[in-house]
């Protein structure tokens, strides 16, 4: 009981500072132009200030509102950018140029390919979750069903194409094919599935209570008992012909 309550107390803690490091940082952005911007615009003459002679409290509430809108301004304008022409070009230029800084190109292409993961539908490419023997019998990874192949004679088994991914960047990993009866069904969402990944298993739903005991224990008892085959071994004139016989299924 008080492990649990140790583990829920942990998982709070790193969900509160997922959200209260974004929020600060956007709040703490917005008061820095906020008050970058009155202080240009209170260098004009006083004949021409008109934030001379105002309540403070007004001009506090004047700063929240320009704080608020100018990045928000910024916003929309690089999107309008974006959606034509001229400013994509522009757009790609300045990306090129800041992908060619060593260290800072690095980051901002990580932190790209993450939000445009985040962003994206990820129910259009992820069917369900499901756990994977990976990298070796015995160890099990979190994986996502991307789509069905048929076997183009009977009495071959229903395979399944799935996507690997890493942690905590789950933006990349590993594409394979794998027999349906391989794999174990997570009953937790697409959604719940990332939090566990990009934060390497720390928040997230109790995996355990979504993962039918019996069937993890038959699959990891046949896993031990069937002999590894090393990874040197050439593929077998069966092999070639089963993998010659699947045909991707559109759907």
């Amino acid at each position: 009981m008080l492990q649990k309550f140790k583990q829920d107390l942990k998982n709070d803690l790193i969900a509160g500072l997922l959200v209260i490091i974004p929020l600060a940082t956007t709040i703490w952005l917005t008061i820095t132009v906020a008050n970058w911007v009155i202080r240009f615009l209170t260098r004009f003459p006083k004949q021409l200030n008109p934030f001379t002679g105002l309540h403070p409290i007004l001009i506090d509430m004047i700063n929240l509102l320009v704080g608020l809108a100018v990045p928000m301004l910024a916003i929309l304008l690089i999107g309008l950018m974006a959606r034509n022409i001229v400013g994509r070009w522009l757009l790609d230029l300045g990306e090129r140029i800041l992908q060619s800084i060593p260290l800072a190109g690095s980051v901002y292409k990580t932190l790209q390919q993450l939000l445009q993961t985040l962003f994206q539908d990820s129910k259009t490419r992820f069917r369900r979750v499901v756990l994977v023997e990976y990298p070796r019998r015995g160890l099990w990874a979190i994986a996502f069903v991307t789509g069905a192949i048929t076997a183009g004679t009977t009495g071959m088994p229903q395979m399944l194409s799935i996507f690997v991914p890493t942690t905590p960047n789950p933006t990349s990993g590993w594409y394979a094919v794998v027999p349906e009866e391989d794999v174990i069904n997570l009953s937790i969402s697409i959604e719940d599935a990332f939090k566990v990944l990009l934060s390497g298993g720390i928040v997230g739903p109790d995996l355990a209570a979504s993962i039918p005991s019996e069937r993890l224990m038959r699959a990891t008892q046949e896993s031990m008992a069937t002999p590894m085959m090393p990874l040197n071994q050439p593929m077998t004139e069966r092999g070639r012909q089963s993998l010659s016989m699947l045909q991707v299924e559109d759907d």
